[in-house]
């Protein structure tokens, strides 16, 4: 199926056009935004089209039994420590808006409640990013809509009857593009399926991308090779770093190369007619004995 584009910013995403690639900074600055900034200068340096950071208001999202529970991280003894640690407020936000203007890179983030929507909204976002744990949480993705944007929505940890009843609640795939998704980190090449691309493609009338959690490259590929319009894979700046995401993250020198190696697939797609090539001309000349 897969007939509509979706208009993010200045580009279209869909069949037919380049890939959307997006990099995860997600919570991988660990709070600081020193940290962020350098994440964005390694997406912009690996050409990805967007970086993505996450948000959350920790009380809201958060029961207070979850966050006085015991956990112990760089920001303190509990649980709660460790979220609000890793939260950036509006001043952060300000400066990871003008450094991305000054890139020229496009960012946006996952609201992980209502507030955070409003917020993240009132920076202009090209598009909201809606993580898979979200997905089943109608009254947010009804507030997503809310703001006529267009939404990118993961697919991890769902059934092809939520992921359909989540597509009714936003009101159809008008500005909407489903990404491909399992919400292990790492995930195993096992549990993959990335055939379920296909299936999302023909079951749904909108762009459908790969949001990849696994370790290593070459699956990403693949997913680009069987139709993803849109790329998703969480950076870091070292895999060693301290934190839950890293280890399923792309460093910045694999994030090149994946990007370089995505322009090299898109561009062997060609149109799909068959023809003979100029270049094949003296090699028909050379190695042709028979026939026209």
């Amino acid at each position: 199926m897969q007939r509509k584009s979706v208009q993010i910013g200045s580009r279209g995403v869909g069949a037919g056009e380049s890939c959307f690639v997006i990099a995860e900074a997600g919570i991988n600055h660990n709070g600081s935004l020193e940290t962020a900034k350098k994440l964005i200068d390694a997406s912009v340096e690996a050409g990805a089209d967007c970086v993505k950071f996450q948000k959350r208001t920790v009380d809201v999202v958060y029961t207070q039994e979850e966050l006085s529970r015991p956990r112990q991280s760089p920001f303190g003894e509990t649980n709660g420590d460790l979220k609000r640690g890793l939260e950036f407020g509006v001043d952060e936000y300000r400066e990871i808006d003008w450094y991305c203007r000054e890139k020229k890179i496009l960012w946006t983030a996952s609201c992980w409640d209502e507030g955070s929507v409003e917020f993240i909204d009132s920076f202009n976002p090209p598009f909201f990013k809606i993580a898979s744990a979200s997905l089943t949480d109608d009254n947010l993705l009804r507030h997503h809509r809310v703001t006529n944007r267009p939404i990118v929505l993961s697919t991890g940890m769902s059934t092809l009857q939520q992921i359909r009843h989540a597509v009714d609640v936003l009101g159809g795939t008008k500005d909407l593009i489903l990404l491909h998704c399992t919400s292990t980190y790492p995930s195993s090449p096992e549990e993959l399926n990335l055939r379920v691309i296909e299936s999302l493609k023909e079951e749904f009338d909108c762009p459908i991308g790969y949001s990849g959690h696994e370790v290593g490259l070459q699956t990403t590929l693949a997913a680009v090779a069987l139709g993803s319009c849109v790329i998703e894979r969480h950076i870091t700046l070292d895999r060693a770093m301290w934190g839950s995401d890293q280890s399923a993250s792309v460093e910045p020198q694999g994030f090149t190369r994946l990007v370089r190696d995505i322009r090299v697939v898109e561009a062997a797609f060609g149109d799909g007619i068959k023809k003979v090539y100029d270049s094949e001309l003296p090699i028909i000349a050379k190695l042709r004995r028979v026939g026209a």
